[in-house]
């Protein structure tokens, strides 16, 4: 793997015809090991005169974020250099001399950006349902698995498995399993093909590294924001709502509250990022996880506007759906406030409500609730939760009702700017559901599994 990655640098320095495997723009080591993974197999089997080369969809300044990724690659040798990043290719300028041709990994839709490469596309490979239809001349590969990297698995098992290497394998391995949380089947994500090739994997290559080992480094890897700057921390997982003209970001930060207050020039730091991307304030919830693998929540709000930020406060003080149980924490700046959440079960999904709420009523006192205190109206927890209980998986009955998850896997931003056509039909899985319901799937087990008999 490592030699032909090199050998695709090279191939895009030389001017030839490219035949290049884009994932999408999540770029998430789904995203990323299929475009690698393919792109390797093709290279080792098809007739073209073309070099197949794998693009990551992101800026190369991006790959920090993605901690999983970052990890898998140094712990299979593979550097950084050799990769090929949206900003160090122009797919545009090779598709208007003739010199492109495009399979997608891990999605089907190009971005409006993208448009004019649609007629570039030859292959399409993905684990989501079709939303668009390709003419005849275009192989299309759609089928409901946990991980795209199943698919690439079978095409290489049942094509030419041969130029299997162990670093190869070793890649999709690790990915099927993370993708799949661990193979378990309470998370609703594997399926039978996930669980039949990575059986396989195992048989050709019986060194690969236990499951057990592999999900929970990567999961660790996932969650780590120790090397990240602050800029980084906010946007690795970060959500935006708009109203009034005021744009409000959120971010999940998985630090300690006091860690992250304690955090050097944090206010300026909070106050560059706001106007390098025209925040006009942010919310940070904080995520740790205590011994009993719960997760722990608390709030920071950062906003230099004092209207703004006693609107935000207030709506998130006095929320009674659902009510957060906030209290006061010292903060270095009074544009910077912090909470203790008292409860921990809402998440930032359920946050994210109230904050829309106080955006779109304009101010406070068009929010107030017959007790004359700010927030949501009263409701029930069975009419908080009845909308999420029609897609939390019924096969998880201990599993948190904070976050919800389809069955199928959900299908990431196409871009950054135009919405998915499915963010409105299926929810998206966030970074902190996943990390959550494994946690959650770690407690339900050990609660059911019968004592173990004394030696």
């Amino acid at each position: 793997m490592e030699r032909f990655l090199l050998g695709c640098r090279a191939a895009v320095q030389e001017s030839r015809p490219l035949h290049v495997v884009l994932g999408n723009e999540a770029c998430d080591l789904d995203s990323m090991v299929s475009a690698l993974t393919l792109a390797f197999y093709l290279e080792n089997t098809s007739e073209s005169k073309a070099a197949f080369v794998p693009v990551l969809n992101i800026p190369h300044s991006e790959l920090a974020l993605r901690g999983e990724s970052v990890f898998l690659l140094s712990e299979l040798n593979i550097p950084e250099s050799s990769l090929i990043f949206r900003d160090e290719i122009d797919l545009h300028a090779l598709h208007q001399i003739g010199q492109l041709t495009l399979t997608l990994v891990d999605h089907h839709i190009l971005p409006s950006s993208d448009k004019s490469l649609e007629n570039a596309v030859t292959e399409v490979l993905d684990h989501r349902p079709l939303e668009k239809q390709y003419p005849h001349s275009c192989s299309v590969t759609a089928e409901l698995v946990g991980s795209c990297n199943t698919l690439v698995t079978e095409r290489i098992l049942q094509g030419k498995p041969e130029i299997l290497d162990w670093q190869t394998a070793a890649l999709l391995h690790a990915t099927i399993i993370l993708d799949c949380v661990n193979m378990a089947p309470e998370a609703g994500k594997v399926t039978p093909k996930d669980s039949k090739y990575v059986a396989q994997l195992e048989a050709l290559f019986p060194d690969l590294s236990s499951r057990s080992n592999i999900f929970e480094s990567l999961q660790k890897a996932k969650f780590d924001v120790s090397g990240l700057t602050t800029e980084q921390m906010l946007r690795k997982d970060l959500k935006t709502i708009s109203g009034d003209s005021t744009m409000l970001a959120i971010s999940a930060i998985y630090m300690d509250l006091e860690v992250f207050l304690q955090r050097s020039n944090l206010t300026a730091e909070l106050d560059s990022f706001c106007q390098a991307h025209g925040y006009d304030a942010l919310v940070a919830m904080t995520i740790t996880f205590n011994p009993h693998n719960e997760p722990v929540r608390h709030l920071v709000v950062f906003c230099p506007s004092v209207d703004l930020q006693n609107t935000i406060c207030e709506a998130l003080e006095y929320s009674h759906c659902p009510p957060l149980n906030l209290t006061p924490a010292p903060t270095p700046h009074p544009n910077l406030r912090a909470y203790l959440q008292g409860n921990t079960l809402a998440s930032r999904k359920k946050v994210l409500p109230i904050l829309r709420d106080a955006l779109w009523g304009g101010n406070p006192g068009a929010m107030r609730t017959p007790s004359g205190k700010p927030g949501s109206e009263d409701c029930s927890q069975e009419q908080m939760d009845d909308e999420l209980d029609k897609t939390i998986n019924p096969l998880i009955p201990e599993m948190s009702r904070d976050e919800e998850e389809p069955v199928l896997p959900p299908t990431p931003m196409n871009s950054l700017v135009d919405e998915c056509p499915l963010d409105r039909g299926l929810p998206k899985l966030s970074a902190e559901a996943i990390f959550e319901k494994c946690s959650q799937i770690t407690i339900a087990r050990s609660s059911t599994s019968p004592p173990q008999k004394k030696k």
